[in-house]
């Protein structure tokens, strides 16, 4: 990174779909409960008992658990660079939990460059991940678009404080992509591309 906008993500969605997830499995509940009740007052004595049945989840419930996980785990990672950023250095920040390979290096290589030019990050991107793929693999694999913006999120110089001058052609709201790799329980972002097309 030169003197451009460093790489940036979207905020978390994870906790609004896991809050819809959850009230979509309440009510599937409730209906199921209310479907077992009878609306006449007739003596019940003579029918059998119900037999408690289990109910696995669907697949749709399962993609959206996947789909909510990829997006935690992208989520992660950019919160961790925000904060890399914020010192132009990943020493004490979750950046290695959660991310890995090309998309480390580039963020490091990022830092290295804001170091020399005694640059810093003020305020946060906002980002609007959505999975496009998941791919069922001996290494799974899932890839998420992303709308990146940076309007409060400022490439500041770290000993007067003050915005370093960008070109007045950048993007300021960019499409990007990541690539996620799922190791045992837990994915990791693998690689980050920031598209030079306007979201």
């Amino acid at each position: 990174m030169t003197a451009a906008q460093p790489r940036l993500t979207e905020l978390s969605i994870t906790a609004v779909r896991t809050r819809k997830h959850a009230t979509a499995l309440v009510l599937a509940s409730s209906l199921l409960v209310l479907a077992g009740c009878s609306d006449s007052d007739s003596d019940t004595s003579s029918k059998p008992s119900p037999t408690p049945t289990t109910v696995s989840p669907s697949a749709s419930s399962t993609v959206d658990a996947e789909n909510a996980a990829v997006i935690a785990a992208y989520t992660r990672s950019w919160d961790a660079q925000t904060v890399a950023y914020s010192k132009a250095s990943s020493a004490g920040t979750d950046l290695k939990k959660n991310t890995t390979f090309k998309a480390l290096a580039d963020i490091e290589k990022d830092l290295a460059v804001m170091r020399k030019a005694g640059q810093v990050t003020t305020g946060k991107p906002a980002i609007s991940p959505k999975v496009v793929r998941v791919t069922d693999a001996k290494i799974p694999t899932a890839t998420v678009a992303d709308c990146v913006d940076t309007t409060h999120w400022i490439l500041t110089d770290k000993a007067s404080k003050k915005p370093v001058p960008l070109p007045t052609t950048r993007l300021i709201k960019y499409v990007s992509t990541a690539t996620l790799e799922k190791w045992g329980t837990k994915w990791m972002v693998t690689k980050l591309t920031a598209q030079e097309q306007s979201c």
